[in-house]
Order: structure tokens, then sequence, then C-alpha cells
């Protein structure tokens, strides 16, 4: 394999252990909207695109965001499945979360979707039902910070366990091939993560109440990176254009802040 994975593989597993770490202390210190926000982030996408660029071609990058949305609405719709049937048990909803991802993921392989329009369209109606599902149906309500005081071996325990996680699946989009790497490379591993360390440190509750946060972080903002690398890779080339969409990400993780703040239960 070509130096560029190994360097790929050990950013993601840095990155992703660093913004799950985070998310779970700042959702624990700071409360479920703020560690959603976090973990919502577009880091493991920009990493990708950014690598895709590097050893490809900026073009081939910004072709690559082709089914990018549609793969964040399935994403979301992970999040709603695991909320819905977590209240059996945190291993049910991962279950179910994770069964119905792969479903529709591998739906997508299967009929080979490439218009961009298509998959912003999908992406739309999954972000509105799926907020509407925690909002209106689960009524799920944020959760304020927890007295916690951590020990080092907490923290790298997590640390070590998301970015074990995150770094196996950008391994194996790598060597599972063109069909399950475009299955795999999409997975909510930060979401998945996540959930699984708030689960066990606060209980199946607190998980389910950080889906909605991370819900509308990760769609919005991922998905805001995704359309602003499309168009500014082609224009700017690879690095002004991810300087370029991380201000684009920016500016849009504070418009979702400050929508969660006040409009969001």
């Amino acid at each position: 394999m070509p130096v560029y994975f190994y360097l790929k593989l050990l950013l993601a597993f840095g990155v992703g252990s660093l913004m799950v770490t985070l998310a779970t202390v700042a959702a624990e210190r700071l409360g479920s909207k703020i560690g959603g926000l976090v973990g919502g982030l577009p880091t493991m996408v920009a990493i990708t695109l950014f690598f895709i660029g590097l050893v490809q071609t900026p073009r081939i990058a910004s072709e690559a965001t082709n089914v990018i949305p549609l793969v964040m609405g399935i994403d979301g719709f992970f999040l709603v499945v695991y909320a819905g049937l977590a209240k059996w048990g945190a291993f049910i909803g991962l279950s179910g979360g994770l069964l119905t991802w792969a479903v529709l993921s591998s739906l997508v392989v299967l009929f080979d979707v490439q218009s961009f329009r298509f998959s912003l369209l999908v992406y739309v109606l999954f972000l509105i039902g799926s907020y509407t599902i925690l909002e209106k149906k689960l009524n799920f309500k944020s959760r304020g910070k927890l007295s916690i005081r951590y020990t080092s071996l907490q923290i790298a325990s997590r640390a070590l366990f998301s970015g074990t996680i995150v770094a196996m699946g950008v391994y194996l989009s790598k060597v599972g091939g063109p069909i399950w790497g475009g299955i795999i490379a999409p997975f909510p591993t930060v979401y998945l993560s996540t959930l699984i360390i708030m689960a066990k440190s606060n209980g199946v509750e607190y998980s389910r109440m950080i889906t909605k946060s991370l819900l509308i972080s990760g769609m919005i903002n991922v998905v805001a990176y995704t359309i602003a690398v499309r168009y500014f890779y082609l224009r700017f080339g690879l690095a002004l254009g991810t300087i370029l969409a991380l201000a684009i990400s920016a500016g849009s993780a504070y418009g979702t802040y400050v929508f969660m703040r006040e409009k969001m239960a």
C-alpha cells in the first residue's frame, strides 16, 4: 500500500480519537448539545476528500462528493433507529441501526447513485424526517452537564477505542475492494464510537439524548463542507479549496450552534 494511505490511516486514528474524546467530554461537561455539535463536525469527510485530491486529483475528489449527502442522510437515519430501539438496550439499538445503515448503503452501491442533485434531494428528505422523529415523535430533551472527574486512564481508553474504530473503517474501505469500499468508507464511525462511550459512561438514556444534536451537526456541517469542496476544489485547487471549505464549515457550525441553543429542546 502507498505511503499516503498509511499517513491517512494514522491521521484518521489521531483525529478520530481526538474528536470523539472531545465530543464525549464536552457532552458531559457542557451538555448534550455541545457534545453533539463537536461530534458532528466534518473531520473524517475532510480527511477523506483531502487525500483523494492529494493522491489522485482535486477533480476526482470533487466528483467523489456525489453520494456524500445521500450517505449522510442514511447516517442520520442510523441515529434515529438507534434512539428508537435503544430503550431496550444499547446493543439492540446499535444492532438495529447498523443493520438499517448496511441495507440502505448497499442499495446506494447497488444502484450506483451518481447524481449530486438526487443525492441532495434524498438528503433533505432524510434530514427533515429524521429531525421530526427525534424532536416531535420521540420528544427527546437535551441534557445538561454532568459532574464527572476523569482519570488519565479514562481519557486514554476513550481515545484508543474511538481512534481504533475510525482507523479500522478507513482500512476496510481500502482493502475491501470497490463495492465494500463504497459501503464502509462513509460508515458513521464517529457516531458509533460516541454512542458506545456515552452509553457505557452515562447510561443508555443519555446516549439517546445526544442523537438529536449529533444528527443536526453532522447532517448540516458535513454537507456544507461537502458542497464547498465540490466547487472550491475545481476553482481554487486542493490547498486553498480545503481552507475555504473549512471556513464555510466553521460558519455553518456557528449557525448550527445558534439553532441548537435557541430552537432545539
